[in-house]
């Protein structure tokens, strides 16, 4: 499901089965590095969405957690621990973080919840067929990913 009002009435009226929150890591900078940050940002966006529609109705696409490039990592830490307390208190049992910041890979124990870390795929010259197919595949690689996590609870 995704963070839509319509949404939250399927949410609602079914949510022990709804257990895991999808949030997407997306850095921002608007000195360095622009367009390799704004690639990673689509390219996050577009598996997050695809994630929810193999998973609707067992997995709510949280907004966006966006930071700055320059952030300390203690200062993303504080306020994604704010995040995992608000939805661990409203009944969540999972929280899916996926991201193209290879940054997040060394502070990854320290989440309350599992990181997938993909590496940017450059979309934008893609031709329509072979941008699907590369989406598709990623898809296919994070599919068994969750669901282990599923069972292992």
């Amino acid at each position: 499901m995704k963070w839509q009002a319509t949404e939250m009435d399927t949410y609602l009226q079914a949510k022990e089965y709804v257990d895991t929150a999808l949030v997407s890591l997306i850095p921002v900078s608007w000195e360095k590095e622009i367009k390799q940050t704004v690639a990673m940002g689509e390219f996050i966006s577009i598996i997050a969405s695809e994630v929810e529609k193999q998973f609707h109705g067992r997995v709510v696409q949280f907004p966006v957690f966006s930071y700055l490039k320059s952030e300390g990592k203690p200062g993303r830490l504080e306020r994604i621990r704010n995040w995992e307390k608000e939805l661990k208190v409203g009944g969540v049992n999972h929280i899916i973080y996926l991201t193209s910041d290879s940054e997040w890979k060394s502070i990854e124990d320290e989440l309350d919840g599992m990181l997938l870390w993909l590496p940017t795929i450059p979309l934008e010259h893609m031709e329509a067929d072979y941008r699907r197919n590369v989406i598709t595949d990623q898809i296919k690689q994070i599919i068994p990913i969750m669901t282990n996590k599923w069972q292992s609870r």
